[in-house]
C-alpha cells in the first residue's frame, strides 16, 4: 500500500475494470446486433453500398477519433486538473500563512489534519469520483500547509519555508526527469517494497502524532527530540519515501493513460499527485527546520 488513490486505480487496471466505457445495456444491445436505438460512434445508418463516391471519400478521409473525442484520459487532463487544485491550495495556504494571526493558524492545524485524513480516505475508497470532495480536500490541505508553514517560519525564520519550497520543486523535477529518462525504475516489485515501507512509516507517523499532540512527548515533537540524530534520520527516510512515491505516481498516471481510463479519473489522479507533493513538502520542511535548529 502506498498512495491509496493510485493503488485503487492500478488494481482496477490489473483486473480489467476499465476495459469498456459503454453502459452494460449498450454492450448487451451490441451483442444482440443493435437492432434498436441510434448507431454507435463509428457506425453509420447507411452501408457503404448506399453512399455515393463523394460521401465514401469524405467518410474515409475523416481523421480518427482521438482520446478527447472518445472521452478518454490524457496527460493534459491530469496536468490541468492538478494545476487547478494546486492553485486553490496555494490560495488557502496563503490566507492561512500570511493573513491570519500565528495563534489562529496554529489552532487550525489539528482540525485540518483530522478532516483531511477522513476526507482523503472517503475520496480514495469512494466508488465514484467526487469532484466537490476533491476540491474541498485541496482547500483544506492548503489550510494545513499554510498553518504548518506559518509555525515553522515564525520559529526558525522564513528562510526554512523558502528553502523547503525550492527543494520540493527541485525534487519534483529531478524525479520526473529520472523516471522519464529511465534512470528511476518503477516495477511491481519496487511498488510492493516501497508500498510496505510507506505504510509502515504512516503507522509510525500516526503514533508519533498522537504522542506529540496528546501526550506532549519531547515538548510536543513526538518520540525523538527535535533536531536529534534519530529525528533527522527519520526525516531523511521520509523524504526518500515521498520522493520515490512521486516516481510511482508518474508511472501510475502513465499506466492510466495507456489503459484509456475515462476522462473523469483525471480528477482522482490529480488529487493523488497533489497529496504526494504536499507530503514531500511537509517532510522537507521538517528536515530543513531541524538542520537549521542545530546551527
Amino acid at each position: 500500500m502506498s498512495n491509496p488513490v493510485f493503488d485503487r486505480i492500478n488494481d482496477g487496471i490489473r483486473k480489467g475494470g476499465y476495459a469498456s466505457f459503454e453502459p452494460r445495456g449498450r454492450q448487451a444491445g451490441r451483442g444482440r446486433g443493435q437492432q434498436q436505438g441510434q448507431p454507435q460512434y463509428g457506425q453509420y445508418s447507411s452501408t457503404p453500398q448506399d453512399l455515393d463516391p463523394r460521401s465514401l471519400d469524405d467518410l474515409y478521409n475523416q481523421p480518427s477519433a482521438g482520446p478527447v473525442q472518445m472521452g478518454r484520459l490524457t496527460v493534459d487532463d491530469v496536468v490541468m486538473k492538478a494545476l487547478g487544485l494546486f492553485g486553490l491550495l496555494l490560495v488557502t495556504a496563503g490566507i492561512t500563512g500570511f493573513v491570519i494571526p500565528v495563534s489562529a493558524a496554529a489552532t487550525l492545524i489539528l482540525p485540518a489534519i483530522l478532516v483531511t485524513l477522513v476526507l482523503g480516505l472517503v475520496i480514495s475508497f469512494k466508488k465514484t469520483v467526487s469532484v466537490p470532495l476533491i476540491v474541498g480536500y485541496a482547500a483544506l490541505e492548503g489550510v494545513l500547509v499554510g498553518g504548518v508553514s506559518r509555525i515553522y517560519g515564525s520559529a526558525f525564520g522564513s528562510g526554512v519555508v523558502t528553502t523547503a519550497i525550492v527543494a520540493t520543486l527541485s525534487v519534483f523535477i529531478a524525479m520526473f526527469a529520472g523516471w522519464k529518462l529511465g534512470f528511476i525504475k518503477v516495477t511491481d516489485k519496487s511498488r510492493r517494497i516501497f508500498g510496505l515501507a510507506i505504510f509502515g512509516y504512516m503507522i509510525f507517523a500516526l503514533a508519533n502524532f498522537v504522542a506529540a499532540w496528546a501526550f506532549g512527548a519531547n515538548s510536543g515533537w513526538g518520540f525523538f527530540g527535535f533536531g536529534s540524530g534519530l529525528s533527522i534520520l527519520v526525516s531523511v527516510v521520509a523524504v526518500g519515501l515521498a520522493s520515490y512515491s512521486l516516481a510511482m505516481d508518474f508511472d501510475s498516471i502513465d499506466r492510466a493513460v495507456a489503459a484509456q481510463l475515462p476522462q473523469k479519473y483525471s480528477w482522482l489522479l490529480a488529487h493523488g499527485l497533489i497529496v504526494t507533493v504536499v507530503w514531500l513538502y511537509l517532510e522537507i520542511l521538517r528536515l530543513v527546520a531541524q538542520l537549521q535548529g542545530r546551527n
